[in-house]
């Protein structure tokens, strides 16, 4: 009897598998010459895999110049000025400050240092102790602690709440030097996360960044996750949320976007049913969306983020000709969810782009059908 529920069991599994491994099958190009899917994505000008940027979600040739500069020459004063002439209000400056402390993070990640060895990220630590007083340098040391916790150690250990708890008295200084800056208290809402704020203290939190920043979009990603259900809310919480700053968004403003992320947090891990995609509560919250992008100014640094999303949920609902319009924007840069959540961004956009591609084609889309 015991065997006849295991066999049940491997059975049932297939019918679940199946369909995801033939779907990831056929979106790396294990296919015969000629099949639909056999359709080469740089017929559309796109970047080849290895040109992926995962260190941005979307182009930004200053930061993207600067960094360049920093990393080659380890000297921090082309991102202490570069911080200095981007405004505090705006959404660029939370980008900025991030990239910055990803780098820094990742050059520590593949430089450690060792003895006689200098450990990457080295002109981090030098900027904090020639410009202990520089609202920019304590803002990026502040979110590069963050990341290294979520990057180095395991949330609820003995570790990652040292460097969490590291990281909020870093925001806290940020904050004071810079007083009417939002970015060190969005910071913080990682930290909140981490730390398990009670949501009293997190919504204190929250009032300090609305009375700065009240339609920040990149705060209210950043708050998102505290409300799902994996961390310290629920989907009814998550949902809320979201919905709630959708409903006050400003003409032109990305947070009618948000409900899509709130979907996204709460995606079940195996789809069991049959058309969710397409189901009423994805399909509005891709409208809500792909509205938001199309209001948005041109140069909204955060239309990136709310892209590359669409491009996930347009691909698994197969709206081909969609995917490859958000695509033809965001194409290069792949430093947003969902790829970052992978441990290879730029091969998990590569499968999702090369599967618009072909149910593109399939079709009857070509590089010329495709507005430009």
């Amino acid at each position: 009897m015991e065997i006849l529920w295991v066999l049940i069991a491997l059975v049932m599994l297939g019918f679940v598998l199946l369909p995801v491994l033939r779907r990831r099958r056929t979106a790396v190009g294990l296919v015969p010459p000629g099949h639909p899917d056999a359709a080469d994505p740089a017929n559309y000008g796109f970047a080849l895999e290895e040109e992926l940027d995962v260190r941005m979600p979307g182009p930004d040739q200053d930061l993207l110049d600067v960094l360049d500069l920093v990393q080659r020459t380890q000297d921090h004063r082309g991102a202490q000025q570069l911080l200095a002439g981007t405004e505090t209000e705006g959404e660029r400056r939370w980008q900025r400050v991030q990239a910055f402390a990803g780098a820094a993070s990742l050059e520590l990640q593949q430089r450690p240092g060792g003895v006689g060895e200098t450990p990457g990220g080295q002109w981090l630590r030098v900027w904090r102790a020639e410009a202990p007083k520089d609202a920019g340098g304590a803002a990026v040391h502040a979110e590069f602690l963050v990341q290294q916790a979520w990057r180095t150690a395991t949330p609820g250990t003995d570790e990652f709440r040292i460097i969490m708890e590291e990281a909020k008295a870093a925001c806290g200084e940020a904050a004071l030097l810079a007083p009417g800056d939002p970015v060190p208290h969005i910071i913080e809402l990682s930290v909140a996360r981490g730390l398990a704020y009670p949501r009293e203290e997190f919504e204190q939190l929250w009032l300090k960044i609305l009375d700065r920043a009240p339609a920040h979009m990149g705060a209210h990603l950043a708050a998102l996750p505290y409300w799902c259900e994996k961390w310290h809310g629920s989907r009814e919480l998550a949902y809320s949320f979201a919905e709630a700053a959708a409903a006050r968004a400003p003409h032109g403003s990305l947070l009618a976007a948000m409900p899509l992320f709130a979907v996204f947090e709460h995606l079940p891990e195996v789809n069991l049913v049959s058309g969710f995609h397409q189901s009423e509560v994805v399909t509005r919250a891709v409208h809500g969306a792909l509205h938001a992008v199309h209001s948005a100014r041109p140069d909204d640094p955060t239309q990136a983020h709310v892209r590359h999303l669409l491009v996930f949920f347009l691909v698994r609902g197969e709206r081909w000709a969609e995917a490859m319009n958000q695509l033809m924007v965001v194409d290069g840069h792949v430093g947003a969810l969902p790829w970052t959540l992978s441990p290879d961004p730029a091969s998990e956009f590569a499968v999702y782009r090369a599967l618009a591609v072909a149910g593109y084609e399939a079709n009857g889309g070509s590089p010329a059908t495709l507005p430009h």
